[in-house]
């Protein structure tokens, strides 16, 4: 007698297991929802990046120009020239810092929206 109620106890709770570990298909969706998401918010934290590098080198590449104009200027206009230079240098690492945290800040709410699935 405690045989077929223990064979219907173990068939219960396996059966129980397998319906609770498949996932329904809204539950299916909801996870390629969250995936996608997750692919498309680190997609634009590379973008973010790809941008503000390239807007760092144009400030950059506009601070040597700076220096190669000033090398004819008398000593107050190279002065002047240089610290113009510098100014647009310290905007390009400016830039690039944010960029960076901007991505950062991208990537980290990716990896929340993947932990939540």
């Amino acid at each position: 007698m405690k045989a077929p109620f223990i064979t219907s106890m173990i068939a219960a709770a396996t059966y129980g297991f397998l319906f609770t570990a498949c996932d329904s298909p809204q539950e299916e969706a909801r996870e390629e929802a969250v995936e996608h998401k997750a692919d498309m918010l680190e997609k634009e934290a590379k973008n973010v990046r790809k941008d503000a590098e390239a807007a760092a080198d144009a400030n950059e590449k506009a601070a040597d120009n700076i220096r190669k104009q000033a090398e004819n200027a008398s000593e107050a206009g190279k002065e002047d020239a240089e610290a113009r230079a510098d100014a647009t240098e310290d905007n390009a690492d400016a830039i690039r810092k944010e960029g960076e945290r901007k991505a950062d800040a991208l990537e980290d709410e990716a990896d929340v929206d993947r932990e939540a699935k």
